[in-house]
């Protein structure tokens, strides 16, 4: 009697509950094999991680004593045997993530946009952009050690051909080691970045130009009030990604300065792989990757909510 009273609508929304169990289960059926790979590569590593940085962890010796925080408490201690290292090489990331990280938005915003325009030969040079993203940063690494060569190198052999100086030490002094870093990781991954903002230029409405070109807007116009704020959520993704890419960065720093000259280039990951996996010291290194995991938490959370209020 009480689902005569029901309207249609209502009475077949109540069909439909029995078969939501399956769906859901279905749905679940789904998600069991990512669930399986987070679970073992992610999520098991992370709490076995943590873990072994409460422990004074030596790869070489089958005992670990429990020593709670105190590889924590040696990063924040001077004097310690990790402190002025580890924050060496969280400077030296530090560094190269604020130099490389505008030019990794800006310079493939410009790419992007140049691309979306309807000029010819655009395709040939979306692939131009994105090629040299696919090779391998071992490829990279050693390309770019032969051509920066100080003393052999292709570059400073064509400066000298055009007459400016041919004894630049790309890889061996500073200011010109960071320069060398910042321009190969520019010059590998920003292909990347540009098909990413070229992806969302492509998902703007084009209804919403027209209209702005009813309403008189010129071609600035339009570009600060429709292509901007069209652009809003892939820029947030494009600079957390890259942000947590720089802040990583290790292969380029270990093929081609080696950290050096000294430890100046030696970015956080690269001296925690040196702790855990050459010096054994896997507690300390450990201990390190989380506070390096909680700074990059830190500025992502920040980053994502400077550009969520500009919204």
């Amino acid at each position: 009697m009480a689902d005569t009273l029901l309207s249609p609508a209502a009475r077949t929304s109540r069909s439909a509950r029995p078969g939501a169990p399956r769906r859901d289960l279905t749905a679940y059926a789904f998600l069991a094999p990512f669930l399986l790979l987070f679970a073992v590569f992610v999520l098991v590593p992370a709490v076995y991680g943590l873990v072994i940085s409460l422990h004074r962890w030596n790869s070489l010796v089958p005992f670990h004593p429990f020593i709670g925080l105190q590889n924590y408490l040696d990063l924040v201690t001077p004097g310690s045997l990790t402190f002025s290292d580890f924050w060496s090489s969280m400077r030296a990331t530090g560094i190269f993530t604020v130099f490389s990280v505008p030019l990794l938005i800006v310079v493939p915003f410009l790419a992007a946009v140049l691309l979306n325009q309807n000029l010819k030969g655009t395709t040939f040079f979306r692939g131009v952009f994105f090629a040299p993203y696919v090779l391998g940063v071992a490829v990279i690494g050693v390309i770019w050690k032969y051509l920066l060569d100080p003393q052999a190198g292709v570059v400073n052999h064509l400066l000298g051909l055009i007459g400016l100086p041919d004894q630049t030490p790309w890889t061996v002094d500073v200011p010109w080691a960071w320069v060398s870093l910042v321009g190969v990781t520019i010059w590998w991954t920003a292909g990347l970045n540009t098909v990413i903002v070229l992806a969302g230029l492509k998902g703007i409405n084009a209804d919403l130009y027209e209209a702005a070109s009813l309403d008189g807007a010129g071609t600035m116009r339009k570009f600060f009030s429709v292509t901007l704020p069209g652009l809003r959520p892939v820029m947030i993704f494009v600079t957390t990604t890259t942000i947590l890419a720089s802040a990583n960065m290790f292969g380029q720093s270990f093929l081609l300065t080696q950290g050096g000259p000294g430890n100046t280039t030696r970015s956080a990951i690269m001296y925690i792989a040196d702790q855990g996996l050459a010096q054994g010291n896997m507690g300390a290194a450990s201990a390190m990757s989380y506070v390096l995991f909680a700074v990059l938490a830190v500025i992502s959370v920040i980053n994502f909510r400077i550009q969520r209020e500009k919204a």
